[in-house]
């Protein structure tokens, strides 16, 4: 059976036609912020609801790594291969450094609490961005119900200095993003506020000297479902979770085609021996898929050599 529906020639160059999608493990609650540890063989992802982050291997399969977790996210990881979490229960960005301590990262912007950090990703320089809804504090299914008191921005905390930066703020709920290959491009997706009915999709944004950007019109709006987690690959297309499973979307902003999954899909992110495993959280199971393109290499710095993430 073919979970692969092509919708442009170009898909095809994409996928392989005998891949199966496998289910690797299942029985959460609402997973999300997978990411890949090579050196380690193992998939980190976060359980949110149960407050814990867990670890798949191929070896070993599921096993609890982070419990409690603070109500972890998102994750990635840094240019020292270091963890780094969005925890709704501390509203902060954090850290986990190679002797396991944890170093906050960001909590505060302007002396105001952050809502509930949600996705995160780390540029060739070493700075940080973060999306900060409110979905944390809105509820007590992911975090704790809270008093909002900063608008919902993105962020961006330099490597050096460690000031932190609303970069954009005229977002709803700024959720998922991911740069291009050559990091000219940002790509933000915008969820909307919990119980509202406020426009979703993702918006593109170009990226200039010393990281300023501009733009920031519609790029694609993701059917069914929203876009969540998203991430690029080699050839610089997108590839975003959606109510469906996983859609391609060209630079251009075409939808090539779609990984159809029986849940709804929270996050994604590119793994396995060759970067070309496509792992996807989706809501209460963790599943994988090869394809036949890797995820995208990032560069040393802007108009550096690239190198393997």
């Amino acid at each position: 059976m073919s979970f692969f529906a092509a919708e442009e020639p170009e898909f095809s160059t994409f996928v392989l036609g005998n891949a199966p999608l496998k289910k690797l493990a299942g029985g959460f609650d609402w997973v999300e912020g997978p990411v890949w540890f090579g050196d380690h063989d193992c998939l980190l992802f976060s359980d949110i609801p149960n407050n814990r982050m867990l670890r798949w291997s191929p070896t070993s399969g599921i096993s609890t790594f982070r419990e409690p977790s603070n109500f972890s996210n998102g994750n990635t990881r840094d240019r020292e291969g270091r963890l780094v979490t969005c925890e709704h229960g501390t509203r902060s960005v954090t850290r986990t450094e190679h002797d396991g301590t944890i170093t906050v990262i960001a909590d505060r912007f302007e002396g105001k609490r952050l809502n509930s950090p949600n996705d995160v990703i780390v540029a060739s320089d070493g700075a940080i961005w973060f999306t900060d809804p409110h979905y944390g504090i809105a509820s007590d299914y992911e975090g704790t119900r809270a008093e909002q008191e900063l608008p919902c921005n993105v962020y961006r905390v330099d490597a050096l200095s460690g000031e932190i930066r609303a970069v954009l703020t005229d977002f709803s709920c700024p959720n998922g993003l991911a740069f291009s290959p050559d990091e000219k491009r940002l790509y933000v997706a915008d969820t909307g506020r919990m119980f509202q009915d406020d426009p979703r999709h993702i918006r593109a944004f170009d990226v200039g000297a010393d990281w300023a950007l501009t733009g920031g019109k519609v790029f694609h709006t993701i059917s069914p479902g929203c876009a969540d987690g998203m991430r690029v690959d080699a050839a610089g297309n997108l590839w975003s979770s959606a109510g469906d499973g996983v859609h391609c979307i060209a630079p251009d902003g075409r939808r090539l085609g779609r990984i159809l999954v029986p849940e709804t899909v929270s996050n994604i992110c590119f793994g396995g021996r060759q970067g070309h495993r496509l792992f996807i959280t989706a809501t209460t199971s963790l599943y994988a898929v090869s394809l036949a393109t890797r995820g995208a290499a990032r560069p040393d710095s802007q108009n550096a050599n690239i190198t393997k993430i």
